[in-house]
């Protein structure tokens, strides 16, 4: 009897073994199916991957062809327009004169479209390169001042920069912080009919600084904010309906404040006015910029 008692031992550690090489072989097997499933989700997010780029690099490349495409006639017509105001094809009415400086303003109004078109599609693209270089925000204020002179020389609405009294030098890419500033500047023109625009900066920390254009225009109602800067948005107001554009001049501008390591928002007030901003770092190092399609 005595010897049975190792023997049934024995028998029943052989079946628990037999049961975990089961099991080991269970798992192994469903280890395997499930390896093969993920290499089979990796296949199709590379192939979906590849069909997303495809198909971005066709809408970029067909965006810079129809903005190359529209600049040429719009170009044209613009100079056309311009020697017929100047008189060279003969004397003009009022009424006349009148027409052709609306054209001209269109045509401005479709240029700048055209350009900020060309500009998301060369961002989207990865084609868009940041440049830094020190630079001075009085020479910055300077060159957006002198830009919009013209504009605002027989308007209602006054343009004021106020530049600080202590501005650090800052090493970014001026020409693409200008034009986010432009945008800014330009929409609150378009929607302050009196009044004034006013932009400014101030230091955000030891690090940063923000640029903000405030103005004491129409203003936005709450709900419309959180999509001011996605693509091809427009505020859906009888004012924005009749001061018509493409939607792009915001998006563009929060692309290239990522690019150049910050970013915009805006606050705004229903009939007070708004205010939009950018935030930069005072020392872009390259590391920052960043693109979220």
């Amino acid at each position: 009897m005595s010897e049975q008692f190792p023997t049934l031992e024995l028998e029943q550690q052989a079946q628990l073994l037999r049961e975990r090489d089961a099991d080991i072989a269970a798992l192994r097997h469903e280890l395997e199916e499930t390896n093969r499933g993920v290499v089979a989700l990796y296949a199709e997010l590379d192939d979906q991957a590849a069909q997303l780029k495809e198909a971005l690099d066709l809408k970029s490349r067909f965006l810079s062809y129809m903005s190359h495409e529209f600049r040429t006639p719009l170009a044209s017509v613009y100079s056309l327009s311009g020697i017929l105001l100047r008189g060279m094809d003969g004397p003009l009415s009022g009424e006349q004169t009148r027409q052709l400086e609306f054209i001209r303003g269109s045509i401005r109004e479709l240029t700048d479209m055209v350009d900020d078109l060309l500009d998301l599609a060369k961002v989207d693209a990865g084609r868009v390169s940041v440049s830094p270089e020190w630079f001075e925000m009085v020479d910055l204020f300077a060159a957006l001042r002198g830009m919009f002179k013209p504009i605002i020389a027989n308007s209602t609405v006054s343009l004021i920069f106020a530049e600080p009294e202590t501005a650090p030098r800052i090493y970014s890419d001026d020409r693409r912080l200008s034009q986010i500033l432009r945008n800014f500047i330009s929409n609150a023109l378009k929607f302050t009919h009196e009044g004034e625009v006013r932009v400014s900066a101030r230091a955000v920390g030891n690090t940063q600084i923000e640029f903000a254009v405030t103005d004491t225009g129409v203003g936005i109602e709450p709900e419309h904010l959180p999509n001011l800067f996605v693509d091809f948005v427009q505020i859906n107001t009888p004012l924005q309906r009749r001061l018509r554009g493409s939607g792009l001049g915001l998006s563009l501008s929060r692309k290239l404040a990522e690019l150049l390591g910050g970013r915009v928002g805006a606050e705004s007030t229903l009939g007070v006015g708004s205010r939009f901003w950018v935030v930069i770092p005072v020392t872009y190092d390259g590391s920052q910029g960043s693109i979220r399609r």
